[in-house]
C-alpha cells in the first residue's frame, strides 16, 4: 500500500450516544469507498472496527477502532469510537487523534445526553466539526424535528448542507445545497448515487435551506460578503471556499443526512470530508523540549525531525503489543531506530502498517498526519512520543477520568494468580483506565475501572481471551483503629507449669498521635527495672497486636506508647514473655484509651444536568456526604462533596440509575477521619460475626 502526502490525509472521528450507528456508518462508508468488497453488518458480527469478542456478542462498541478507505486521491482514517460514557477515554484518544470530528445523532432519539458531552468535548479541542444525523429511514425519524433540537441546544451555527429526500422507508436521497444538486440511492444494495436535478416539490425547500446557508457563509468572509451583495448568491466554488473556512474556525457546524443500514448518503459525506474537513497540515501540535521544558513544535511537514504520538494500544495473542500512532511531523521508515523520549529509551522499528481493524498492511513509510501501526515495540505505551534522539520532543500524555468503581478480585482456581496479573498486564496495556492494586491493609487484590459493565467485560476477556476465571466482590474499606485519649496500665505474665517459668511485668502509657503520625514506641525505663536486652521485645509485641488490631481487627494508627516500668526474673523472664507482656498490657491500655475507628473518606465530583443534582444532594446526604459546593461546565453542574467510602461502593450503579445515565462521577482520597459511633457498632458486630464464622471453618 502507498504512503499519502499530509494534503491528502483525511482523519476523522465518529462521536456520539450509544445507538446511533457509528459502527454501521463507518462500515459503510468503507463498502462505499470500496475499502471492502461487501456491506459488514453489527448484527452479523463482521465490521471492520468492532472485531474484539465481546464487541461482536454485546453488538456494541468497546474501544476505539481505526479503519481507513481511499476516496479520490485521498485517504480517510476512520476513528470509530464507543458511545458508552464509561468509554469515554476510548473516545479521547480518537478525538487526539483525529482532524475533525463527525457527532452521529439518531434521526428518532435526536440530541442525548452523550450528543452533548462530545460537543463540549469538540468545543474544548477546537476541532472542526460537523453533525451527521443517521437512521433517517427508521419510522418516527424526523430531520426537522432534529435540527430544531441541534440549534436549541448548540446555538444558530448549526446549518444543514443537505435536505433529505422523502421519510422514514421512503428516504432515498439528500439534495446537496452547495452544489444545488440530488444525489439519488442507487436502491440497489450497493452505495451508489445517482446525480439528478432536485425534485420539483423540493424545490421551495431547498431553496429557503440555501438561502439560510449562503448568507451564513458570506457573514465569515469580507470578500465573499461582497460577491453577496453585487449577485444576491455565491457559486459552488465561493461556497465550498467559505464553508471550509466556517468549518475550521468552528463558525459553522454543518449537518448531514445518512442512512448507514440503507446505504443512502453515504458517497456525498466521504465527498464533504475530502472537501471540507481540513487536513493534519492545518493542525500542527505543540510540544515541549524534553530536557529544558520549553515550548517546541514541528511543522507537520515530510523534511521536518519525525515526531508522532501513541494514540492506541492493541494486545493482541499472536502479533503481540500492536502500537498506533500519528505522525506529527517528518517522516518515519520501516526497520529505523527512533527514541522513545516519554520514557527516555531507543525503539527499534520493524514493519510500519497500515491499520484496517485488526488488519495490518506494510506502507514502508509514513508521512505526518498519518495514522499507522507497529508491532512488537518493547518499551513504548499508550500516549508516549516517539521522536529522533538528536532532535527530541514530547508532548503531553493525554488526560483521561480516573477509575470510578473497584472490585477485589479472586481466582477460581488455586495458582492462577500469577496468569491473572500477566493477563490484567497485557489489558492494561491497551485500556488505561484499568488499575491493579494490592491492598496491604486487606490482602486483597483490588481491580478498578471506568464502571460496572467495564469491569464486567475485562472480567470475560481474562476468562474467553486468556483461560482464566475470577470471582469479582467488593473491595474491603480499610478501616483503622486508634485512641482518643491517654491510658496506662501495668500487665504482669506469669506462667508456671514445672521446669522454667515465665515472667515479665511492663507498665506502659498509651497516649493519641496525630492523624498520619503513625506510631512510636519511647523507652523511659532508666535504672534496670528492665533489662535492656528485654525492651524491644515489649515492642515487637505492641506493634504485632496493632497490627491485627483490638476493637474490629484492623490496624492500628496514630499512637505512642511509652514504657516506663516493669519487673523481671532472672530466670523465668524471656524475649517471648515480654512479648506477650507488651502485647497484653497494650490491650488493655487500648480499652481504656477512648478506642474508636477511622474510615477513610473521598473527595467526589460528580458531573450531571442540573434537573437531577436536587436528587444527587439528597442522596449523597443519606450516604454520610458532605456537599461542598457546586460548578457549573457547560450544560452541567459539577457537584463537590467528600463522602466515607463504605458508603459509596456501588455508586457507580446507583448514579446510573438515579440520573437515567447521565451523570459521571470521580473520586479521590482525602483523608481518615472518625466513624460516628452507630456506624462502629454495626462494624465491630460484623467483624466479630465474620470471626466466629472463620473459626467456625478451622474446625
Amino acid at each position: 500500500m502507498k504512503s499519502y502526502a499530509t494534503d491528502a490525509l483525511r482523519n476523522i472521528a465518529l462521536a456520539g450516544h450509544n445507538d446511533t450507528g457509528k459502527t454501521t456508518l463507518v462500515s459503510g462508508l468503507l463498502f462505499a469507498a470500496g475499502a471492502v468488497n461487501r456491506f459488514l453488518r453489527v448484527e452479523d458480527g463482521n465490521t471492520v472496527t468492532d472485531f474484539d469478542e465481546e464487541e461482536v456478542q454485546r453488538k456494541i462498541s468497546i474501544q476505539l477502532g481505526l479503519a481507513h478507505a481511499e476516496w479520490k486521491g485521498h485517504k480517510i482514517n476512520f476513528f470509530d469510537t464507543p458511545g458508552f460514557a464509561m468509554f469515554i477515554s476510548e473516545t479521547l484518544a480518537g478525538l487526539k487523534g483525529a482532524d475533525s470530528l463527525a457527532i452521529v445523532v439518531n434521526g428518532v432519539a435526536g440530541v442525548e445526553v452523550h450528543t452533548s458531552k462530545i460537543f463540549s468535548l469538540g468545543e474544548q479541542q477546537r476541532i472542526p466539526t460537523c453533525i451527521v444525523i443517521n437512521k433517517m429511514d427508521k419510522d418516527y425519524a424526523d430531520d426537522e424535528k432534529v435540527v430544531a433540537q441541534l440549534k436549541d441546544k448548540f446555538g444558530n451555527r448549526i446549518l444543514p448542507i443537505q435536505v433529505p429526500i422523502g421519510k422514514e422507508s421512503g428516504f432515498h436521497g439528500v439534495v446537496d445545497l452547495v452544489r444545488r444538486k440530488a444525489f439519488l440511492s442507487a436502491g440497489d444494495g450497493t452505495p451508489g448515487a445517482k446525480e439528478a436535478e432536485i425534485p420539483a416539490d423540493m424545490k421551495a425547500r431547498a431553496d429557503a435551506a440555501f438561502e439560510q446557508l449562503v448568507e451564513k457563509v458570506a457573514e465569515g468572509d469580507e470578500k465573499l460578503m461582497e460577491k453577496f451583495f453585487e449577485t444576491g448568491t455565491l457559486s459552488p466554488q465561493d461556497m465550498l471556499a467559505g464553508l471550509k473556512k466556517g468549518i475550521a474556525k468552528r463558525d459553522i457546524i454543518p449537518v448531514l443526512f445518512t442512512s448507514a443500514a440503507k446505504l443512502t448518503g453515504l458517497p456525498s459525506l466521504l465527498d464533504f470530508v475530502v472537501d471540507l474537513m481540513p487536513s493534519p497540515a492545518v493542525r500542527p501540535w505543540e510540544g515541549k523540549n524534553p530536557v529544558s521544558g520549553e515550548a517546541l513544535s514541528f511543522e507537520p511537514k515530510e523534511d521536518a525531525p519525525p515526531s508522532a504520538y501513541v494514540i492506541k494500544t492493541i494486545s493482541d495473542l499472536f502479533a503481540g503489543r500492536i502500537t498506533i500512532f500519528k505522525v506529527l511531523s517528518g517522516t518515519f521508515h520501516s526497520d529505523g531506530t527512533y527514541y522513545n523520549s516519554t520514557r527516555e529509551t531507543p525503539e527499534r522499528f520493524g514493519a510500519i502498517n497500515a491499520i484496517q481493524g485488526k488488519t495490518l498492511t506494510p506502507v514502508g513509510e509514513a508521512k505526518p498526519g498519518d495514522i499507522v501501526a507497529l508491532a512488537k515495540l518493547k518499551e513504548t505505551k499508550t500516549f508516549d512520543t516517539i521522536c529522533e534522539k538528536g532532535k527530541p520532543i514530547l508532548y503531553d500524555p493525554l488526560k483521561i477520568p480516573e477509575a470510578s468503581i473497584s472490585f477485589a478480585i479472586e481466582p477460581k482456581s488455586k495458582g492462577d494468580e500469577d496468569k491473572i496479573s500477566s493477563a490484567l498486564a497485557r489489558l492494561m496495556e491497551e485500556d488505561p483506565v484499568l488499575k491493579l492494586t494490592r491492598d496491604m491493609q486487606t490482602k486483597e487484590i483490588v481491580l478498578s475501572g471506568a464502571g460496572q459493565l467495564h469491569i464486567e467485560i475485562v472480567v470475560k476477556k481474562l476468562q474467553h481471551k486468556y483461560g482464566v476465571g475470577v470471582n469479582l466482590k467488593l473491595p474491603k474499606v480499610p478501616f483503622k483503629e486508634t485512641v482518643t485519649r491517654k491510658a496506662e496500665t501495668t500487665y504482669r505474665h506469669k506462667k508456671q507449669t514445672g521446669g522454667r517459668g515465665q515472667f515479665a511485668e511492663a507498665s506502659i502509657i498509651l497516649e493519641p498521635a496525630g492523624r498520619g503520625e503513625g506510631y512510636e514506641f519511647i523507652d523511659e525505663i532508666f535504672g534496670g527495672s528492665i533489662p535492656q536486652n528485654f525492651r524491644p521485645s515489649v515492642d515487637k509485641g505492641i506493634q504485632a497486636t496493632s497490627v491485627k488490631g483490638v476493637l474490629a481487627g484492623y490496624p492500628v494508627v496514630d499512637f505512642k506508647v511509652r514504657l516506663v516500668d516493669g519487673k523481671f526474673h532472672p530466670v523465668d523472664s524471656s524475649d517471648r514473655a515480654f512479648q506477650i507482656a507488651g502485647s497484653m498490657g497494650f490491650k488493655e491500655a487500648f480499652a481504656k484509651a477512648g478506642p474508636t475507628i477511622l474510615e477513610p473518606i473521598f473527595n467526589m465530583e460528580i458531573a450531571s444536568p442540573e434537573e437531577f443534582c436536587g436528587d444527587i444532594m439528597g442522596d449523597l446526604n443519606g450516604r454520610r456526604g458532605r456537599v461542598q459546593g457546586m460548578d457549573v461546565e457547560g450544560d452541567l453542574r459539577v457537584v463537590k462533596a467528600q463522602a466515607p467510602l463504605a458508603e459509596i461502593l456501588t455508586y457507580s450503579s446507583d448514579l446510573r440509575s438515579m440520573t437515567q445515565g447521565r451523570a459521571t462521577f470521580s473520586l479521590e482520597f482525602s483523608h481518615y477521619e472518625e466513624v460516628p459511633k452507630f456506624a462502629q457498632e454495626k462494624i465491630i458486630a460484623a467483624a466479630k460475626k465474620e470471626k466466629a464464622g472463620e473459626t467456625e471453618e478451622e474446625e
